[in-house]
């Protein structure tokens, strides 16, 4: 007989420091410990908006282009959550309280890889309460032109996704992937953001990209990756795109149990499938599973890497820093 699976959260805070994406702003972060039930809710410690906060929610996502931002009710926004999302879901962290000293996290490695650094040094710690799942019942679909983006009733968490793109460099690809122990910082945690040369003037002209480097994301050209240093995976495009979709799903309030299916799609088709699931309550059910596990240990890094058979710190970059 199982044991019930037990909400987590880290053992210790954990503090780091790097440039956001698109302001090109140093910006600070603190993850803490927070209480069984408290989800992850995040801070702005700038002033003059001090201890404003949102949950992690995607009724709170207000915007969709090149991130997932967050906005709470008084308009203090918390940009590019996705990576952070991802990382949060990948290592099973339920409870976190995230203070950020400016509007937008930062992108770190373009990935997750060293949001689970991170994490795994401050250490992760079941807590005394099961951990609720969001069961899929039925069929949700949206569609917005030739993009499409489902959940389906499943055992566990799996995604199966497809990207589209005219340049050579990307094409056509598709992954398959399974959210379980140790499965995402070995599979998806270091595949990069992406994005085109032929873009980066428009992007900054408009405010966005200028924390971007070959640092923080891939950049291709007519066909050709500049990155010197090639790509993780000859599939890290599609693994960025799966990464990306856990860190949209997590925003549902729990862990999603059942099946996502999506094809060329993007944070705003991942934000509206999300709340298409959620607005329908013959469609989704709360449920806990018994599973095997050592509820009561904490998870250092030592242990969690040999748990997970990956390094997370081989892909850090030289723009960010742990502290």
């Amino acid at each position: 007989m199982g044991r019930v699976e037990l909400q987590h959260t880290l053992a210790r805070e954990a503090i780091c420091a790097g440039i956001a994406l698109h302001s090109g702003q140093k910006v600070r972060v603190v993850l803490r410990p927070a209480p069984v039930g408290h989800g992850i809710v995040f801070v702005r410690t700038d002033a003059p908006v001090t201890g404003e906060c949102v949950a992690a929610s995607a009724l709170a996502v207000s915007d969709t282009r090149l991130c997932t931002r967050l906005t709470n009710a008084n308009g203090v926004s918390f940009a590019t959550v996705e990576h952070l999302m991802a990382a949060c879901a990948g290592l099973g962290v339920d409870n976190l309280i995230v203070d950020i000293d400016a509007e937008e996290l930062p992108i770190l490695d373009g990935a997750s890889a060293m949001w689970c650094q991170l994490i795994l040094q401050a250490g992760v710690v079941a807590q005394a309460a099961p951990r609720r799942f969001i069961k899929v019942l039925k069929s949700v679909e949206v569609r917005d032109g030739a993009k499409v983006a489902r959940l389906l009733p499943g055992e566990g968490m799996s995604l199966h996704v497809g990207i589209d793109y005219a340049d050579q460099a990307i094409g056509r690809q598709w992954a398959d992937f399974t959210l379980e122990p140790g499965s995402f910082v070995a599979e998806l945690a270091f595949a990069r953001t992406f994005g085109f040369l032929s873009e980066v003037e428009y992007l900054r002209a408009n405010g966005l990209a200028r924390g971007g480097s070959m640092d923080n994301a891939i950049v291709v050209d007519r066909g050709e990756v500049l990155n010197p240093g090639g790509l993780h995976t000859a599939d890290e495009f599609v693994r960025h795109k799966v990464l990306d979709a856990i860190g949209d799903l997590a925003l549902a309030g729990g862990p999603i149990e059942g099946r996502y299916e999506a094809d060329r799609t993007g944070h705003a088709l991942n934000n509206a499938l999300v709340r298409a699931l959620l607005s329908d309550p013959t469609a989704w059910a709360w449920s806990t599973t018994d599973v095997d596990v050592q509820a009561d240990a904490t998870m250092d890094p030592g242990s969690m890497r040999a748990w997970q058979g990956s390094d997370v710190r081989s892909h850090t970059p030289r723009s960010a820093s742990v502290i």
